[in-house]
């Protein structure tokens, strides 16, 4: 029998006076695979021009993108607004070879934030936080878990992690969350 910890339920998970572990509520998002000279007409479906730097971020409205790799995206939008880039992308289809793959079942994402927020992240991050800029974002590991991080400010970042690994990445930030407030 499996049991899962969490409700994964959207809402404040923890909350000190200096840091704040958030369940986010649930958002589109698309694995979006193409050729480099594919980027300015799916840029133009999207509403914005793909980033082609690794970590480089745009957002247009509600939708977001973030340059995972050399011909990979990761496009995060609201739920209601899957359908609208679904079919916009299938347009591209006769002239743009590409692969666009729905994977808002399988990620929830995690709100980190506070004066504390890059702190707790060490605990799981192998990377040093203050390498990564304030608006980009990395494809990387916390504590064996894939996961792409978010710099949305100085204080703030946001975690996507596979809901089958969203427990053990909540139970380390939330005993990171004792400890800190306990030293």
């Amino acid at each position: 029998m499996t049991v899962v910890p969490h409700e994964l339920v959207a809402g404040v998970l923890s909350e000190t006076p200096d840091l704040s572990v958030s369940l986010m509520p649930l958002r589109g998002r698309f694995s979006l695979r193409l050729m480099p000279e594919g980027t300015d007409p799916a840029g133009e479906v999207l509403g914005f021009r793909l980033p082609t730097r690794i970590g480089a971020r745009q957002a247009a409205g509600s939708r977001e993108v973030v340059c995972l790799g050399p011909d990979e995206w990761l496009v995060v939008c609201d739920d209601a607004d899957r359908a609208v880039i679904e079919q916009g992308v299938a347009t591209l289809a006769a002239s743009v070879p590409h692969a666009l793959v729905d994977l808002s079942d399988r990620e929830l994402t995690v709100m980190v934030s506070g004066s504390r927020a890059t702190e707790l992240l060490t605990l799981g991050w192998p990377r040093d936080p203050q390498s990564v800029a304030v608006g980009t974002a990395r494809r990387t590991v916390f504590d064996g878990v894939t996961v792409v991080i978010w710099r949305d400010g100085e204080t703030q970042w946001r975690l996507d992690v596979w809901r089958s690994f969203a427990p053990h990445v909540l139970d380390l930030l939330l005993t990171g969350c004792r400890e800190l407030a306990a030293g």
